[in-house]
């Protein structure tokens, strides 16, 4: 059997469709049929459950597909040996950012990160923290930065930065005249939130999870931008939470509504993510690298208490 064999048969098994997995791998659906036929009779085992509709892995196949992953992960490891040791920084490199991360980090890095490193070619996609891990762990990511700790077992993180939440409470309301605020000083009721599968939301509903008076199901207001949070809460629907980075474009009017938490300050902790194969580590040095030159500048913090961004039940 030969590597591109496993590969195709990894391809069938994702998209559980001979004619797309042969789309996806730039060959014909018979030349990629017949490719996987000759494994089976290799084996003398069927890897597909071809009579089933979609098309389903055998419990034979189940096992030598989790083994194929292994192996075209270390073949590709060999090219990226081979470009550490020649100190090439290059290549495609797929890069998924959460959505809460994505409009204030990626315009403090990217620009810097193309300039000095051209040869990379960086596909960027916004994704919630579900769809990144399960992109990385089945190689349609190499890395990715979202909130952590996640405890993913194959997934490795390194922390890129420590973000604050910062309270937006608009005039009127009742602690719009202190300096600062005390996570006590929060009601869940009235904090107007993130839709759901906003890993920053599940931040909120941890730090406030004990300060609520009412049925979390009852009626609430939740969107999918900060921008329309913020507009919300001037029209006196109720107060809401910002990450520091997302303050900073604040228009002075909005800045002024803005409350800081006394320390030690409730934050979120951002992380580079990828792989513990850890193939493409050189471009994944790199970034980490060009993120911690623009970020030391923009965030000072050190005194913060880290919430998780998993949802507690």
């Amino acid at each position: 059997m030969t590597i591109t064999q496993l590969k195709y048969v990894l391809a069938v098994a994702e998209h559980k469709n001979f004619t797309l997995a042969a789309e996806k791998c730039f060959v014909t659906q018979p030349t990629l049929s017949m490719q996987i036929q000759k494994i089976e009779e290799e084996l003398s085992i069927l890897i597909f459950d071809r009579s089933k509709k979609p098309i389903q892995l055998t419990e034979i196949g189940q096992k030598i597909v989790n083994q194929a992953k292994n192996i075209v992960n270390e073949a590709d490891r060999i090219q990226d040996i081979v470009e550490q040791q020649k100190g090439f920084i290059g290549g495609e490199f797929r890069l998924g950012i959460i959505p809460t991360v994505m409009p204030t980090l990626l315009p403090m890095f990217l620009n810097n990160f193309i300039k000095k490193y051209p040869k990379v070619k960086l596909i960027i996609e916004e994704l919630n923290t579900e769809e990144i891990i399960a992109r990385l762990n089945n190689g349609h990511l190499d890395a990715a930065i979202a909130a952590t700790p996640l405890m993913e077992e194959k997934i490795k993180e390194i922390v890129l930065y420590f973000e604050p939440f910062v309270a937006y409470i608009p005039e009127g309301h009742q602690h719009f005249k202190k300096e600062e605020i005390e996570i006590e000083d929060l009601n869940l009721d009235e904090i107007l939130l993130l839709q759901d599968g906003h890993c920053f939301r599940d931040s909120i509903l941890n730090l406030c999870k004990q300060n609520t008076t009412k049925d979390l199901n009852h009626f609430r207001i939740e969107s999918g931008s900060f921008e329309t949070l913020i507009k919300l809460a001037d029209e006196g629907l109720g107060t809401t939470l910002l990450p520091y980075l997302h303050t900073l474009d604040l228009k002075e009017s909005d800045k002024r509504k803005l409350r800081h938490f006394k320390e030690p300050k409730p934050a979120r902790e951002i992380s580079l993510l990828f792989p513990k194969n850890e193939l493409k580590i050189q471009i994944i040095d790199a970034l980490r690298s060009t993120i911690a030159g623009v970020i030391k500048g923009a965030i000072v913090f050190q005194n913060v208490q880290i919430i998780s961004p998993i949802q507690k039940k």
